[in-house]
């Protein structure tokens, strides 16, 4: 035991929080959560075009006229179509913060060179025709949500960093004191602000002469896609998922870490998964960011509400029982930080194993139904990590039955894993307040 500390407090502790705490991963994390609450404002709107009420289309349908659907979903379009959008000025601001330098005024140049790359190009079937062609003077929204948001998240961090660097190398217009602090920014922002722009221009202009055509062709094609296939293969989500157990185990935040990278091509997934269902086709991807919010980490990130139930009906020892009630509210919100600090969890050699173990099995277990056909995978339905167990497996999977059976398997083998351990660590609680009372 003693061994397995000091290699956690010595060598993987120290390396894990250098990566927490790096800069650039902090953007990306805290930019992209910038989109989620229209994320989970528009699946509001999906979930209401979508109920699996029989016979709610043609109840719509005699209320709201034969376009009701196509009107229900606007919001939908006005909130996933612009993801990468908000994205580029969501990293680009919180990456200016981190740098002491004017974040609004990074974030608005960001947008701008996230737009300067984008061909203003849509397709255009005519009546007649049977094929489309391009047509220029639109801005596509297809390349404004999640199939542009690698290109947004390149961007933001290159031009922040062209911005900063301009201004702390002191080349800018300063006006003179008596001028107001907004004109004075605006004026600060012109030089690296022209630098930014010219340098997306020149590389946009250097790739329409190669075959790639754009940067969005670029980046899909040399990034998005070999990112795509380790985030959406099992062996790339286990290495995921076991990342995320090992920060944790540590008393970093593993989720927020790891999603830094991950959740960019979870969150894509989630969309892909979401224009198939309203199109009503296949969902083409099980790994989305639903899935492991709301199958794997169900109580949390180790699928520890198990455990608290555990705590609550099977515990021995006082403090176990103590922590359990203190546990179950936060638990069936999918926060348990009073279970991995207060057990505690982090750093406790013993209940690491099971910490570890339970998510593996989970997402073993839960991608094997899925992929079988026996569970509905997720429909790219925005549902909070927050909703509670068996409610977030029915709307994430668009009001199937099979996904709310799949949270309580779920549960179960956390359970099975869980208890063996659970009941050694009581043990020893409780003979530690029975030594205490004597």
């Amino acid at each position: 035991m003693g061994k397995v500390n000091r290699f956690f407090e010595e060598k993987f502790m120290v390396a894990a929080a250098k990566v927490a705490g790096q800069r650039h991963l902090q953007a990306l994390r805290d930019g992209i959560i910038l989109t989620m609450p229209l994320i989970i404002i528009g699946s509001v709107f999906l979930i209401l075009g979508f109920l699996p009420i029989k016979g709610y289309p043609e109840f719509m349908a005699s209320l709201f006229g034969d376009e009701w659907l196509t009107k229900l979903l606007y919001p939908v379009g006005a909130t996933f179509d612009i993801m990468a959008l908000i994205a580029s000025f969501g990293i680009a601001y919180r990456l200016a913060e981190k740098y002491g330098v004017d974040a609004l005024t990074a974030g608005a140049v960001s947008v701008a060179a996230f737009l300067l790359a984008t061909p203003y190009q849509v397709p255009f079937l005519a009546e007649g025709a049977s094929e489309a062609v391009m047509v220029g003077g639109a801005i596509p929204s297809a390349l404004m949500g999640s199939k542009g948001l690698f290109v947004a998240m390149l961007l933001a961090i290159l031009s922040t960093e062209i911005f900063r660097f301009v201004i702390q190398k002191n080349l800018v217009i300063k006006m003179p004191d008596g001028v107001p602090p907004a004109v004075s920014r605006s004026f600060i922002a012109l030089i690296p602000g022209f630098f930014i722009l010219t340098t997306v221009w020149l590389l946009r202009l250097l790739v329409e002469n190669t075959s790639f055509e754009s940067l969005h062709n670029v980046v899909s094609i040399l990034l998005g896609k070999p990112l795509g296939v380790l985030g959406g293969s099992l062996i790339g989500s286990l290495v995921a998922v076991i990342l995320i157990q090992l920060l944790w185990s540590t008393g970093l935040h593993g989720a927020s870490i790891v999603g830094g990278v991950m959740g960019p091509i979870w969150l894509t997934s989630m969309d892909e998964n979401r224009v198939a269902f309203q199109a009503g086709e296949a969902l083409p991807n099980i790994f989305t960011q639903q899935f492991f919010d709301l199958f794997v980490y169900i109580g949390g990130s180790g699928a520890t509400l198990s455990l608290v139930f555990c705590m609550l009906f099977l515990a021995k020892s006082q403090q176990m029982k103590q922590l359990g009630r203190l546990s179950i509210g936060p638990g069936v919100f999918n926060i348990n930080e009073p279970v991995t600090f207060g057990m505690p969890i982090v750093m406790n050699p013993l209940l690491i194993i099971p910490f570890i173990l339970t998510p593996i099995a989970i997402t073993i277990a839960t991608y094997i139904c899925m992929t079988t056909g026996l569970v509905a995978k997720p429909a790219g339905i925005g549902v909070p990590w927050t909703m509670p167990p068996l409610f977030g497996g029915y709307l994430a999977t668009g009001g199937k039955i099979s996904g709310l059976i799949m949270q309580l398997i779920n549960m179960l083998i956390a359970f099975f894993i869980y208890y063996p351990f659970f009941r050694m660590w009581d043990k020893q609680k409780f003979s530690e307040e029975n030594q205490a009372a004597s």
